[in-house]
């Protein structure tokens, strides 16, 4: 009889053990950590000084008088990100050239000497009130480094930029984010020295005790840096963390500039201390407005892209949006960003996890319901799905009455607990067996995958390996719909024609006679051989609903498939006749010009010129004369001679025609190039015929 009631109390002390919730694991969030990571999409503002010199960096060295906004609306910026999601904005409030948007009473550089508003202005307080009116959260850049400022790189620096610091963190109510730059120390004016000024950025900014203070007057505000202490920089400005991405960093290894700053794409696996990543990127190639990149506003696909790989990869969402000389967020950004918001919104309006009959598991948490998988489906971090100390791989299965299709899959970890999972898989039942969609390794507090079109009645997903007891807090599966875009197409060298869409599952019809691909359309099911002229219009269609995509309309003359450069004068030549409008080919004497044989005689009516299209451009061509010849030896007079009009504030494609010459060879000589130097860079250049 002992010897029962013994084991009767054994077992209910590991049925009680067993169901309590398992310990925490490593680092953890803290509060202010986890209300942070649930804003997950919002605003970076660049504006300043910079918008109206036309630079990203200024020197600190120019008038106040130059910051004179005609039509400043803090509101307007309010209204188009919350329309977007967006929940939160923050302001650069001083960038590195020192000058300040708010009246500060450290500098003079600052809008209370400028002629906006008769130097009676604050931005930062019109932003607070518009944030306030649209229920949107503040946060503050406030950049270390400061170019105007004659003390930088003096202790009496120091004291000016924590006093900078305090006014912004008590003049304008609740802040949710301070950020510091890690660009810190170099060239600049400061006070009219002109001169390069080197820093320790490890020890000068004492952050210990600047960090202090934002604690004393901001506890619930996250501190950003490269190191954190609550948020990092995901260590590229492109808009991605990598598909491994852990929340945890040895932070007490990384500092503000740090050297190392490409594994912060990823964190730290074995990390001492919770410091998740902030995935920042601009909206345009640049953080402040420049008129040349009006058409260079990141495509509804490309910013897509950005939010699976930000927000999908266990991070955060900052996107910049470099307001105009106006004062206002550009109509094109705005068109572009509130598109963003709908089509995310989109893409998680179907889930079809609300039609699952049950979810099994292969282990739970001494068998409790407590920890069973009904805490998988619902919204509440706090109720999940955990499995037993000593199991640290296990399945779930969600079953379904009837097919379903999904093309998205949400997976959370309860993050209060710790980040755990390392490897993890996703399976649906098919022909009576299992089969692999995806394999990814970690989740974090959120992870999204895209996957193609998959119809099943089950769906397992299986965590492979983790650190401890499994704990997930959230599984849904989504149909999203196609993202229904302009489709983009482009030609290689040899004449390989290739249409694309961003979805794998969208159809793609078009024409080759420059009819409407609606009427009489080819389906494009693999690349082709495009050795002709043609005007070519392409279109997307979703099978599911059956909707259509705008027409994408482009013309396309003879293939460079014979074309051969004459001479040694051009480097890449083969990138400015590959079809692909981002690569950067250079003509490196200007003097000599590009020759090129076209491999036959063509009656030549012009060419086509795109410039470079990166963010940091150069040596745009401003004048030209383009030749033809017969036998590449004698040329004559110029048959095209001119000028490309502003091309540096409009770098778009250039066409020039009215030739109308016979020849096999042509010699485009750049006259003038924007940055007055013997060379030309050319992101494409075509010939067109008669």
């Amino acid at each position: 009889m002992k010897k029962l009631t013994t084991i009767l109390l054994v077992l209910l002390f590991v049925q009680c053990t067993n169901t309590t919730a398992p310990k925490k694991l490593g680092p953890t969030p803290s509060p202010r950590q986890l209300a942070w990571q649930e804003i997950e999409f919002y605003a970076f503002i660049h504006f300043s000084m910079n918008t109206f010199t036309d630079d990203e960096w200024g020197y600190g060295d120019k008038n106040p008088s130059l910051f004179n906004p005609t039509d400043l609306d803090c509101r307007q910026w309010a209204r188009v990100c919350k329309e977007a999601g967006m929940k939160g904005i923050i302001l650069t409030a001083k960038h590195h050239d020192g000058f300040c948007l708010w009246p500060t009473k450290t500098t003079d550089y600052s809008v209370k000497e400028s002629p906006w508003k008769n130097g009676q202005g604050d931005l930062v307080k019109e932003l607070r009130e518009a944030c306030d009116e649209y229920g949107l959260k503040l946060g503050i850049y406030l950049s270390p480094w400061d170019r105007n400022n004659k003390t930088y790189g003096t202790p009496e620096y120091l004291d000016i930029f924590r006093a900078q610091l305090r006014e912004l963190l008590t003049q304008y109510g609740d802040v949710f984010e301070v950020w510091f730059d890690g660009a810190n120390g170099g060239d600049g004016y400061y006070g009219g020295a002109r001169e390069s000024r080197k820093i320790d950025r490890k020890t000068y900014y004492d952050w210990e005790n600047t960090y202090k203070i934002v604690r004393e007057l901001q506890p619930n505000a996250c501190l950003f840096s490269d190191a954190g202490p609550d948020v990092r920089w995901v260590g590229t400005e492109e808009g991605f963390a990598n598909k491994t991405n852990w929340s945890t960093l040895r932070r007490d290894e990384v500092w503000p500039g740090w050297d190392r700053y490409v594994e912060l794409r990823s964190g730290h696996e074995d990390g001492d201390y919770w410091v998740p990543a902030e995935v920042n990127t601009s909206i345009r190639p640049g953080w402040f407005y420049h008129e040349r990149e009006d058409h260079q506003v990141k495509t509804l696909p490309h910013l897509m892209d950005t939010y699976y790989h930000s927000i999908g990869r266990n991070g955060t969402f900052l996107l910049n949006l470099p307001v105009d000389r106006r004062g206002q967020i550009h109509a094109i950004d705005e068109k572009r960003l509130i598109a963003l918001g709908k089509q995310i919104k989109e893409d998680f309006q179907d889930e079809v996890t609300k039609t699952v009959k049950n979810i099994s598991a292969s282990n739970t948490r001494g068998q409790s319901d407590t920890f069973g998988t009904q805490g998988l489906l619902d919204k509440d971090m706090n109720t999940y799905w955990a499995t037993d100390d000593d199991v640290t791989s296990a399945s779930f299965t969600m079953n379904f009455e009837q097919p379903i299709t999904f093309n998205r899959v949400l997976l959370q970890e309860n993050i209060q607990l710790g980040q755990r999972v390392q490897k993890f898989s996703v399976a649906i039942w098919k022909d009576n067996q299992w089969k692999e969609v995806a394999k990814e390794t970690t989740i974090g507090y959120k992870r999204i995958l895209r996957v193609p079109n998959t119809t099943t009645n089950k769906v397992r997903i299986s965590i492979l390996k983790a650190k401890g007891a499994i704990t997930i807090s959230k599984a849904a599966l989504f149909l999203a719909p196609a993202l229904l875009v302009e489709p983009r197409m482009h030609r290689t060298q040899d004449g390989l024609f290739y249409i694309i869409a961003p979805d794998q599952e969208s159809e793609i019809y078009y024409t080759l006679n420059g009819k409407n691909p609606m009427d009489n359309p080819i389906k494009y099911t693999a690349p082709f051989t495009l050795d002709h002229k043609a005007q070519v219009n392409a279109i997307i269609k979703d099978p599911k609903s059956g909707k259509y995509s705008p027409v994408t309309s482009k013309y396309f003359d003879i293939p460079a498939t014979d074309w051969k450069v004459v001479g040694t004068s051009t480097s890449n030549f083969e990138k400015m006749v590959n079809g692909q409008d981002h690569n950067i080919g250079m003509i490196e004497d200007n003097k000599k010009g590009m020759v090129i044989d076209l491999g036959k005689v063509y009656t030549i009516d012009g060419f086509r010129y795109l410039p470079v299209q990166n963010r940091w451009s150069m040596n745009f061509i401003k004048r030209y004369a383009f030749y033809v010849s017969m036998n590449g030896r004698s040329w004559g007079k110029p048959v095209l001679q001119g000028s490309f009009d502003n091309i540096r504030n409009n770098p778009i494609l250039q066409s020039k025609v009215g030739a109308n010459k016979k020849g096999r060879y042509i010699k485009f000589i750049p006259l003038e190039t924007t940055d007055k130097q013997n060379k030309a860079s050319i992101a494409e250049f075509n010939i067109l015929t008669k």
